[in-house]
């Protein structure tokens, strides 16, 4: 028996007419596309965002079966690290087809990019809709989850939840075409429990009606879905809602903590409220931070509760009249200056953490005290560029203490004069590390070990040919007042100093093996008889 089909690849859309609900954002995205066919396109990519279950894959596949485009589709499912979207999405985005119109590239899920698996995948992204020439189309349901260059590149079109009464209709058609009787409460039941998901309304009326001729309303077992509320959604509900209770139990809903929560309210309370509904408002969100500072300081999250409907319900009742009209949310600037200025952060946190290892202190200390003075130090000729160089700074930390730009001359003249002098110093300390290295190899000759023992010392060999040995002894140069005595020579004997080396030349007749004979010299020259100097051997 073959596998039952989905009704919602089955009855995917072929066009962009048959898309249902959103017709504002398919006729955005309609002269997008037409602007390519044309050859003069808008923006190089566009962002379709809204909720799951609107329509926005079935939209993309459908704007390429209208304009016979050929496409190339990455998900969740492919691994979209750099070097993936490079190999695949990137050739296709700056080749052209064989019939010479545009492919589509599709890019789902967007903003749902994981650190390990799609590593580098939004730097990816972001090159390749600057680079393309070809049409890309990015998918997300949250927008604002994409990074702000990728969104700036792009043209965003939002697609909204369905009506209720859409996904009835839409859902009416398929119950015809399967030749199923449907009960019309049956499928507005499944609509409304939908929660404005298209796919969700189909997938709930296959598995009630598949199989069936009839479909009535005690044959629906569905329930309700828990449907993550939209931030902007809970923001309506707040300002410009009648209930405080209604306003709480929104903020339930919402995949945010109170801690965020406050920052989307303080944003956009002097959009929605003004006069001494403004004081108000802020009067009840200062509560509601105070709250919160207890529960970090106490870690008492009980307290969370308190918090939430203040900033909630307590914002709500706030305002004397009930407020309408449109207001253009948007997300906390706070976090977008965060964002801005997180590259200086990181910059000074290492500055400081460099000097305070230098100057034994913490970097908390450094950051609130020695920052202004170390400026100071690096704006002396003479003493920045050894200052920079003790410290190890680099050129983005050089610029932050200065004040200035990386760019600038002078920052680069201390950065390279620090380099100099610390590859100068390395240099050196290999030189001296080489020079005092205790050069004695485990196993060496004794003469090894006595030239390494002291190079600087005079060295009497003494060497006996017969018996195949050599003596190693360590004399003391004398004063250069003192001269060496001479020993008198036998007759026809040279003279010889003491110390010299006799007999080397000796012939070995008839000579027993064993200890070498004594030198003339060796025994003239110590200062009680029957005592020898001792070699190197005897230790």
């Amino acid at each position: 028996m073959p596998p039952a089909v989905k009704w919602t690849e089955k009855y995917r859309p072929d066009t962009l007419k048959q898309v249902l609900g959103n017709g504002k954002a398919i006729e955005e995205l309609r002269a997008w596309a037409a602007s390519w066919e044309k050859g003069m396109p808008i923006t190089g990519a566009v962002i379709l965002y809204g909720p799951a279950g609107t329509g926005k894959t079935s939209a993309a596949l459908a704007l390429a079966r209208e304009f016979d485009w050929d496409y190339i589709e990455m998900n969740a499912s492919d691994a979209r690290t750099a070097s993936m979207i490079q190999k695949i999405a990137g050739p296709a985005s700056r080749s052209m087809t064989f019939s010479g119109k545009p492919r589509l590239v599709i890019l789902d899920e967007a903003d749902n990019l994981h650190g390990t698996a799609d590593r580098g995948g939004t730097a990816a992204m972001l090159r390749l809709v600057r680079e393309t020439s070809q049409p890309v189309l990015l998918i997300a349901n949250e927008y604002y989850d994409i990074e702000k260059p990728l969104r700036d590149a792009a043209k965003g079109i939002q697609f909204r939840s369905v009506r209720s009464t859409t996904i009835a209709q839409a859902l009416r058609e398929i119950c015809r075409a399967e030749n199923v009787d449907c009960d019309p409460d049956a499928l507005m039941m499944i609509a409304e429990r939908a929660g404005g998901d298209m796919r969700s309304g189909v997938n709930d009326l296959q598995a009630a009606a598949q199989g069936q001729a009839t479909l009535k309303l005690e044959d629906v077992a569905t329930a309700e879905r828990d449907v993550k509320s939209s931030i902007f959604k809970v923001l309506e509900v707040i300002f410009k809602g009648n209930s405080a209770q209604e306003a709480l139990q929104a903020s339930y809903a919402l995949d945010e903590s109170p801690e965020d929560l406050i920052n989307w309210v303080d944003e956009n309370l002097p959009l929605a409220y003004g006069g001494e509904d403004l004081w108000q408002g802020y009067e009840r969100l200062a509560r509601a931070d105070v709250f919160l500072g207890r529960v970090r300081v106490r870690q008492n999250y009980g307290l969370w509760r308190y918090a939430s409907f203040l900033m909630t319900g307590g914002v709500q009742a706030a305002k004397a009249a009930a407020r309408h009209g449109y207001v253009a949310f948007r997300p906390p600037s706070r976090w977008r200056r965060m964002g801005q200025t997180k590259k200086a952060r990181n910059i000074r946190d290492s500055a400081a953490k460099k000097i305070g290892h230098r100057c034994h202190v913490s970097a908390a200390f450094v950051r609130a005290e020695l920052m202004g003075f170390v400026g100071l130090l690096l704006a002396d000729k003479k003493k920045a560029v050894p200052l920079a160089a003790e410290l190890e700074l680099d050129a983005d930390e050089i610029a932050l203490l200065l004040g200035s730009t990386t760019s600038a001359k002078k920052v680069q003249s201390i950065f390279e004069g620090a380099m100099k002098m610390r590859a100068a110093e390395e240099f050196e300390e290999i030189e001296l590390g080489w020079t005092n290295r205790a050069q004695q190899p485990i196993g060496g000759t004794p003469l090894t070990r006595a030239a390494q023992a002291g190079a600087d010392e005079p060295l009497a060999i003494i060497v006996n040919a017969g018996a195949e040995t050599t003596s190693i002894v360590k004399t003391v140069q004398p004063p250069a007042e003192n001269v060496a005595p001479t020993i008198e020579p036998k007759q026809g004997e040279p003279a010889v100093a003491d110390g010299e080396l006799k007999g080397s030349a000796a012939k070995p007749e008839g000579r027993k093996r064993g200890r070498p004979k004594k030198t003339e010299s060796e025994g003239k020259g110590e200062a009680k008889p029957g005592k020898r100097q001792k070699s190197l051997f005897d230790f």
